[in-house]
């Protein structure tokens, strides 16, 4: 075995950063083996330059260490760095990191992702398609792999400006029907009146609780499970997560490359919203059917960091082809 660039046994480094905190995984190239993971909840911060590169570096650069100690190994073939926010808070990352990989790991070849990038490659690898990952927030990105096709992305805006079916969407609408039955308002449901009241408390409380907090959208997000807890019984709650999923197909619809000529697509589905289950899927399924007749919608390979993971070897193997446009995904070599 060698560490030289090229080399199938060489370790390649995998990052990714989001909300949930980091991880990093160590593997080969070739992917043999069992990858050596380090993680932590706590998240990257953020400052006046957008994700702070600094304080991903203090963290990720001991940890990176420590593993290629484990491994033997002395530097890395390739890195992939997959972050929540890259494209719209990445200016420092794309700055610091390169030469500070380079110094620091011998890594030549670079990659630094939008975490919907890599949730794409981790779930679909580099075949055609979209990917829909669905969490706290929701984003659908796809691509036919050419060049002039680039990405295509929809959604993505937030939870005050879209994101719409992603976990913090139908926590709040479920939130919004229990206040609604606590008016008297036409469209509420008594039982999720009775599970906020169960998990937040008091009705009237709930402003005070939910306003002040910066982590906003995770807590909309905590509602979710109950909606769907709800569903079976509660036709609002049911009714919640059909337009859910139908918002969910619409994103996918609208990010999905155009038919091409013998290349087949595909479309998978990532992220925590998938484990309301049977009462989100089975609408979801249906609607996928409706909107996108012609794409046959398989599960997802992995998950983002699998996808880093995926893409740093493609980079040691000069095999990749997603595209790479400098913002959604960058690669430095």
């Amino acid at each position: 075995m060698t560490d030289a660039v090229g080399s199938l046994s060489g370790r390649i480094l995998a990052v990714d950063s989001g909300g949930s905190g980091l991880r990093i995984a160590l593997g080969r190239a070739d992917g043999a083996g069992e990858a050596l993971a380090w993680s932590s909840p706590v998240p990257v911060g953020t400052g006046g330059r957008g994700i702070d590169a600094h304080g991903l570096l203090d963290r990720v650069l001991p940890a990176a260490h420590e593993l290629l100690r484990k491994s033997g190994s002395r530097r890395c073939e390739a890195v992939c760095v997959g972050a929540s926010g890259m494209a719209t808070l990445g200016d420092d990352l794309r700055a610091v990191l390169p030469d500070a990989l380079r110094e620091e790991l011998g890594a030549r070849r670079l990659a630094l992702a939008s975490d919907a990038v890599t949730a794409y490659a981790g779930a679909l690898g580099q075949r055609p398609g979209v990917v829909v990952a669905a969490g706290t927030g929701l984003v659908a990105l796809g691509t036919d792999l050419t060049p002039e096709g680039g990405w295509r992305r929809a959604d993505g805006w937030g939870h005050l400006l879209g994101d719409c079916g992603s976990g913090a969407w139908i926590g709040r609408a479920g939130l919004d029907a229990a206040l609604r039955a606590y008016d008297g308002r036409s469209g509420g449901s008594h039982a999720l009146l009775a599970r906020l009241e169960a998990v937040f408390g008091p009705a009237p409380q709930l402003p005070g609780t939910l306003y002040p907090r910066p982590d906003r959208p995770a807590l909309l997000a905590s509602f979710a499970p109950e909606v769907g807890r709800c569903a079976t019984d509660d036709p609002v709650a049911a009714g919640i997560l059909r337009t859910a999923a139908r918002h969910i197909a619409e994103a996918a619809a609208a990010a999905c490359p155009p038919p091409q000529a013998h290349r087949a697509r595909e479309a998978a589905l990532t992220g925590g919203v998938l484990r309301i289950g049977k009462p989100l899927l089975e609408p979801l399924h249906k609607e996928l059917q409706k909107q996108l007749p012609e794409v046959r919608t398989v599960p997802a390979a992995g998950d983002p960091l699998a996808g880093a993971l995926h893409v740093a070897a493609a980079l040691a193997t000069d095999s990749l082809t997603l595209p790479a446009d400098g913002t959604l995904l960058r690669v430095v070599c």
